[in-house]
């Protein structure tokens, strides 16, 4: 290895070591705060012990530091596996397995997650980041609702009511929307968080989510199983 690379390597690892000390102290920080105009560029580089333009440099904006943790948070929660959601032959078990993971990922960081979306409803920076997020879980719920209507597993009743929105200019596209709605906010962190006690952790209610769902939906009753054959732990 030469002088060149083995110091660019050295760099590269202090910029990784100095990033990685960036968000642990936002998390901890957003976790810690008690007023939502805590959380700022300058209080996450004083806990980072890092200079503020270090965070500007390798972040870019306010912005871009949420938005990284997020990315971080969706890490730990093991996101990546939400593809097995979309790949999966029965779309019922597909369902089930976007809200398995959801419970892991909500879990993932309960007191950051908690104040990241109460944030949300104060920051304009925190909010459209989340807003961003949050579309984000609709056009995958909106996918499942396609699948599970194209695969007839939706009662007649939703059939009937999309003839009634043909006949006003909705159609089914109208319906399907309707039911994503419903879903966006069963498998939201407050659905979550709600029904789980204090003490318990997020993913153990994501059964109850399934037929929360199911119930609202009208979802014909099917073999579908466990997600990947695991329950979500955190």
């Amino acid at each position: 290895m030469s002088p060149r690379r083995y110091q660019l390597g050295k760099r590269q690892d202090r910029i990784d070591e100095s990033r990685r000390r960036v968000l642990d102290a936002a998390r901890t920080l957003l976790a810690e705060s008690a007023s939502y105009t805590a959380f700022t560029v300058d209080a996450v580089a004083k806990k980072a012990d890092v200079a503020r333009a270090t965070v500007y440099y390798q972040f870019g904006s306010k912005t871009g530091l949420l938005d990284a943790v997020c990315d971080d948070l969706a890490e730990t929660g093991q996101m990546s596996e939400l593809a097995g959601a979309f790949t999966d032959p029965d779309p019922r078990r597909g369902l089930r397995h976007f809200v398995v993971t959801f419970g892991r990922f909500w879990a993932a960081d309960r007191p950051v997650m908690r104040r990241l979306r109460a944030l949300a409803a104060l920051d304009p920076e925190v909010g459209a980041v989340i807003a961003a997020r949050d579309e984000r879980r609709r056009d995958g719920l909106r996918v499942l609702i396609g699948r599970l209507a194209s695969g007839g597993l939706l009662p007649a009743s939703a059939g009937d009511a999309a003839e009634d929105a043909d006949a006003t200019g909705g159609g089914q596209p109208a319906a399907n929307e309707a039911a994503a709605r419903v879903l966006l906010a069963l498998t939201s962190f407050e659905t979550f968080d709600v029904l789980a006690s204090p003490g318990r952790p997020l993913a153990d209610v994501a059964d109850e989510i399934i037929r929360l769902a199911g119930a609202a939906l009208g979802l014909r009753a099917g073999p579908a199983g466990p997600a990947s054959g695991r329950r979500a732990s955190g």
